[in-house]
């Protein structure tokens, strides 16, 4: 008995696959894409999310608390204000970490390397270059040091307030300008074309401050650039919140020169600046200066020799 024939196979479908599957509307496709929710979408919610949480907690510290702000920029509120934001940012970019589901050590600030190694090599650094930008223009006669302004116990105090003071400052703008922003920004267009236009923002800003000129923000803009080249080689921001923090620290408290355009109370020292703007940054401070441009250009080249590009396994 033969066997009964086989059934014919299905004629195959003369559509491609893409059109057979259901097609998402104009809508969906404006707010989600092959990855999830488009970049600059997440980009606005955490800058919602941050604004809407900083102006809940100022609420709070005016009609509850009863706290208003200082009339004197003080260690003491530096320090509440950047903690403040610091949480605000945390909070907010761990909510996107639930909703993009990815590890918090994604956006720069690992918890496992906090304060390790690279933290401590970018102190190093920061403290070396403001010290050498800081004595370069006191030997072509634009500053001038004349003595402690502080007795011993000021000294300690001040000293360890305003410490804390820039290890915040340093961990908010690095978490805001190259954390989160840097790691989502540069998912839609790039990591350079992102470092780029958020180093600009990050020098722009600075435009905002008393006695800050474009010069200043400028070479904050540059500075900002090379943190982000840090952050390329070496994983992560501890070494870039290491030296911004020493950085700052140095031109603050140590060595009492303007910083971003700011003089803050309770310096070390006793210092006068007596050079032309172009050498000294004049009420910018050494920021401003022409040293400051030439020694970006030597910790690009120093960095790039030291911590080399990490080759594929």
């Amino acid at each position: 008995m033969a066997d009964p024939p086989s059934p014919a196979p299905a004629a195959p479908s003369s559509l491609p696959l893409e059109a057979t599957a259901p097609r998402k509307g104009r809508m969906y496709r404006i707010f989600v894409g092959r990855h999830g929710l488009r970049p600059g979408w997440r980009l606005l919610i955490f800058v919602a999310m941050v604004a809407a949480a900083m102006r809940l907690l100022g609420l709070i510290a005016v009609h509850i608390l009863h706290l208003h702000r200082p009339k004197a920029v003080t260690p003491e509120a530096v320090i509440g204000r950047d903690t403040a934001l610091f949480v605000c940012a945390l909070c907010a970019a761990w909510v996107m970490s639930r909703i993009e589901r990815r590890p918090m050590g994604v956006y720069g600030l690992p918890a496992s390397r906090a304060f390790g190694r690279n933290f401590w090599a970018g102190s190093l650094w920061g403290a070396v270059t403001v010290t050498v930008l800081v004595l370069a223009i006191r030997a072509a006669h634009g500053l001038t040091f004349d003595g402690m302004a502080l007795t011993s116990r000021e000294a300690i105090r001040y000293g360890a307030v305003w410490l804390v003071a820039f290890i915040m400052v340093a961990l908010v703008e690095e978490f805001l300008m190259r954390g989160y922003t840097q790691f989502t920004l540069a998912s839609g267009i790039g990591f350079w074309p992102a470092a780029v236009l958020l180093s600009a923002l990050f020098g722009a800003a600075h435009l905002g401050n008393p006695g800050e000129a474009w010069t200043g923000a400028t070479s904050t803009a540059l500075i900002g650039l090379w943190w982000a080249f840090t952050l390329r080689r070496t994983g992560d921001l501890w070494f870039a919140v290491g030296f911004h923090a020493w950085f700052d620290y140095g031109e603050t408290f140590i060595y009492a020169v303007p910083n971003s355009g700011l003089v803050f109370p309770g310096q070390l020292l006793h210092t006068t600046i007596t050079g032309p703007r172009w050498l000294t940054g004049g009420s910018v401070g050494p920021e401003a200066s022409v040293f400051r441009f030439i020694l970006i250009g030597v910790l690009f080249l120093l960095f790039d020799r030291v911590y080399r590009k990490k080759q594929p396994a």
